[in-house]
Order: structure tokens, then sequence, then C-alpha cells
């Protein structure tokens, strides 16, 4: 059976050199702007004010040898408990661990996030996972800036990578760039109406809440097992 690196050697890489763009980030909660100010995140700290909290909490490619599905199928026992732990862009030098909000009232700044919905799903579960980051230096600001070039088609046919809590790395090929998502209560919308395993990738356009976002989507490509380095980088969320 094939190698993973063949594969996306013989039928992913060209799709990148022929085909263009893709984005995302979660409901009128995120900004972009200069590199976050470490600092760790206290109970006490003010924050600086952002949107309402939304109804429900919101929260390179190493070889490989094993062979690829055509499509991610959800396991027969999945792991209820499994959760993104990172997310890679490779080619756009994204690599960020992914958490829970911290903070249900204002995302925070060196992580992505996942976002908390009945609807949504983690990955393997046959639902559209969805990733947010603020557009920052270290952070999704690749993704805002590839969208203004060519509406973002550069990014089509990229490989995403997500590592989970059990050791394992999802692999996603983006497919679709949707630059000015309304940033209103419909932004899930066509995430939620999802049929299969997708990704989702969200950030921001500009620095308030009611600036449109920008998302990523990216179909299933396999799964393969990942080392626990991989799998769990450590998270250092800070206020931004």
């Amino acid at each position: 059976m094939r190698s993973l690196t063949r594969v996306l050697r013989d039928r992913l890489v060209p799709a990148v050199l022929t085909a263009a763009g893709v984005t995302l980030l979660a409901a009128g909660l995120l900004q972009y702007g200069t590199p976050a100010q470490a600092g760790p995140i206290t109970a006490g700290q003010t924050q600086s004010p952002g949107p309402a909290s939304p109804s429900f909490r919101v929260p390179s490619l190493p070889p490989l040898e094993t062979s690829v599905p055509a499509s991610i199928a959800p396991t027969a026992s999945p792991d209820p408990n499994r959760l993104a732990t990172r997310v890679v862009v490779e080619a756009l030098g994204i690599d960020l661990p992914v958490i829970a909000q911290p903070n249900a009232a204002y995302p925070s700044c060196n992580v992505a996030m996942y976002f908390e919905h009945p609807q949504l799903g983690q990955p393997g579960q046959s639902k559209a996972t969805y990733l947010y980051a603020h557009a920052r230096t270290g952070m999704f600001l690749p993704l805002l800036t590839q969208s203004k070039r060519n509406a973002g088609k550069g990014m089509i046919g990229m490989i995403v990578s997500v590592y989970t809590s059990d050791d394992q790395r999802y692999v996603y090929t983006i497919s679709a760039v949707l630059p000015r998502v309304p940033a209103d209560s419909h932004f899930l919308d066509k995430a939620i109406a999802a049929k299969q395993e997708t990704l989702w990738l969200q950030t921001s356009t500009g620095p308030g809440g009611s600036f449109p976002k920008l998302q990523v989507v990216a179909r299933a490509v396999g799964v393969e097992p990942a080392t626990p380095e991989e799998a769990h980088p450590k998270a250092r969320p800070v206020n931004c």
C-alpha cells in the first residue's frame, strides 16, 4: 500500500501547484494585529472590552508509512474524549496548540481554540471540526494574508494536520476559502450543515466583532498514528 508521503506527492502536491485558496475564526470574538505580549492569565487580570460571549462556550508533515484512505470514516468505537490538540499548516508556517477557550469572555492569544457547539465535533466524528485563532503574528495571520491574494485561491490544496489527544494525526486538504462571512448569528450555518468529516479554520478580517470572518474549509484525506510528543504540544495561552 502506498505511503502517505507518496500519496501527498502523487495526488495532493499537483493540486497545490495548479489550484488556489482558503480560511476561518469564531463569531465576532477575534481580532488581528501585532503579536501578543506573553504573560500568564490570572483570574484577577483586567480584560480589554470584547464582544459578549456566544450562547455556547466558544471555546512538518513527517514521512508516514501507512496507507491513506480516500476519506476519514468514524471509528466503530470513537474515543468520546478525543480532542484536537494541535493544528499545523506547514506551507504557511502555522503550528499552534489547540485548547478549549480559557476565558469565556474573549479568546486567548498564542493558541488556536476549538468551537464548542453540540452540532460540531472533533476529528473522526463525521462532523465539522471548527478551529479559530486571532489574525496575529504567530497565529492565523497567514490565512488572512493569503486570502487577500486572488481571494485566497493559492491556499487550495494545502495540507492541514490536526493532532488529537489520543495520539492521532488527521490530515485534511484545503478545498474552499470563504473570505467574508458576515459576523452574525448565521456564521456557523455551513459548518453545522456539513454531512461529512470537514475541518474549518476561522480568523478575523478586522479588529472589531462586526467585521466579516474568514473561513477556510478543508476536506478529510486520512488519519495516521502520531507520537505523544507530536500530539501534545505545550499550550501557553495569554491574554490579548
